[in-house]
């Protein structure tokens, strides 16, 4: 179909223009540990987390339409497991996992984007693995389950950064739903961090969404009430928000079945709306909005690297400064010695005169010796110092006159410090003006071009043939040029040079 030989190559350029303009740059000055577009050449994923006991299985199980992931009310698994599909030998096959693998070949495999969770060593990679699944759900997207959220558990306990682990994964996925059940609204210890600060600085506001699980639990309408106002009270305080966050309310048809409360009254149910089926809609969409997520990932990474770049290159600027005017005053110094060489050796006799070629020699030689003195001794040592001073006060040196450039300054003044300590500020700035003109190529013209490529996209309707007026909508030829099919009067969304 024309729209989606549209999106296909609108996302391969996006994916080409992160690889030829921004990771070489991105792995340069350490922005990144792996190849930027790796993390965005996958389908569209779907990050689940919650508390140990907040349904996380008992959902996915549900949107599988079979028992994949094993569930309970203890902690039941303690694994990362990335959940696919899986194509069966049989169409009529009963839904089951076609395929497992471990963390060691996901880690490895360059078709999937997991490469920048190496870093958390051997214990995670054996916590970490894949299943595929022959389940229709999964034919567009990859659901991403977690280990559930403890109040006790440390990272020694783990052996792992599981915080870090939660935030690489949020920044790759293009939703996360953060589940709560109603025997822990407050929130535990984990789950406040992870929202507190990991989701928050790792992802989007508007790819999260909050769940309040298993609410057929309560033993009655005002237990429900209340434990939603605490979910809403401690959301409010964890995020910062001043209005409450959308929250679904959810049960398991299946388990509300097999679950009886003390007093066996479950008439409040009937008089809500079990948000089910709207969540799973909110999962069945994520891959509709994987342009734009990929159109937000080459800006922010664009903008970002932008920022790093001009403050690198602001260093070397500042530093041309100072040396032409320490320069200038060296110069002027071994001048005058050079001088006083001439005058001294005239007053002892030693010359015989100011324009004797032997005095004029001699003050030469003195300017130069003083030059090089100059340059070895207390050049080197006020450099030094203003290298110092630069690093001490670096948040000076750059304008943060707006907002976005406050944040994505906070974003990178880590790397642009160790940068520039590393390297002392002796690097060739050749390359780095030729990795800053790509870069901010893709910042100034690239993202607008994105973004006029997904307009012209919001225009052509599904199984849209190209076609001029008053002709007949055909089908694209099925031949290696349909996969690059452009929208009328757009070429090349991403021409980047």
């Amino acid at each position: 179909m024309y729209r989606e030989n549209y999106i296909n190559s609108l996302r391969a350029e996006m994916v080409a223009t992160v690889e030829k303009n921004l990771t070489p740059a991105a792995k340069e000055y350490g922005y990144s540990d792996v190849p930027l577009e790796s993390t965005i050449k996958w389908r569209p994923m779907v990050l689940i987390i919650g508390n140990y006991s907040s349904g996380k299985s008992t959902l996915i199980n549900e949107f599988m339409g079979a028992d994949i992931q094993a569930i309970g009310q203890a902690p039941t698994d303690d694994s990362f497991t990335i959940i696919t599909y899986g194509d069966a030998a049989d169409d009529n096959q009963e839904i089951q996992v076609t395929q497992e693998r471990d963390g060691k070949f996901l880690l490895n495999d360059p078709d999937y984007p997991f490469e920048i969770l190496k870093k958390h060593g051997q214990r995670f990679a054996a916590h970490f693995r894949l299943k595929k699944v022959n389940s229709p759900f999964l034919k567009n997207l990859a659901l991403i389950d977690t280990p559930g959220m403890l109040d006790s558990i440390t990272e020694r306990d783990r052996g792992y950064n599981y915080q870090e682990v939660i935030g690489d994964l949020a920044q790759l996925a293009d939703l996360v739903l953060v589940l709560f059940d109603p025997h822990k609204a407050g929130t535990v210890r984990e789950s406040h961090t992870s929202l507190r600060e990991t989701i928050t600085s790792r992802t989007f506001e508007d790819r999260v969404l909050f769940v309040l699980n298993r609410i057929d639990e309560c033993s009655s309408l005002s237990d429900l009430l209340q434990v939603y106002g605490t979910l809403c009270w401690n959301l409010s305080q964890i995020t910062g928000r001043k209005d409450i966050p959308s929250i679904l309310l959810t049960y398991s048809s299946r388990a509300a079945q097999n679950y009886v409360t003390p007093d066996g009254n479950r008439g409040f149910l009937h008089n809500l709306e079990n948000q089910r089926q709207k969540l799973k809609n909110s999962v069945l969409d994520a891959p509709r909005y994987r342009l734009d997520n990929l159109a937000t990932f080459v800006e922010t990474h664009a903008e970002r690297l932008d920022l790093l770049m001009e403050a690198i290159l602001s260093y070397r600027k500042q530093l041309r400064r100072f040396n032409g005017r320490f320069g200038a005053i060296g110069i002027m110094i071994s001048l005058i010695a050079g001088i006083a060489a001439i005058f001294t050796g005239a007053s002892a006799g030693l010359l015989s005169g100011f324009y004797d070629p032997v005095a004029i020699g001699a003050g030469g030689v003195a300017t130069c010796l003083c030059m090089v003195f100059w340059m070895l001794a207390p050049l080197r040592y006020f450099k030094s110092v203003f290298h110092r001073n630069y690093l001490k006060n670096i948040d000076k040196r750059i304008p943060l006159d707006t907002q976005t450039r406050k944040d994505n300054w906070q974003a990178v003044r880590e790397l642009t410090y160790k940068y520039l300590k590393k390297t002392n500020g002796r690097f060739r700035l050749r390359n780095v003006k030729q990795q800053y003109a790509d870069v901010h190529q893709v910042f100034v013209e690239g993202t607008r071009e994105i973004r006029k490529a997904l307009n012209e996209l919001s225009n052509i309707k599904f199984d849209e043939a190209a076609t001029a007026p008053g002709e007949t909508a055909t089908e694209p030829e099925n031949n290696e040029d349909s996969s690059h099919a452009q929208a009328p009067g757009h070429s090349t969304p991403l021409s980047t040079s």
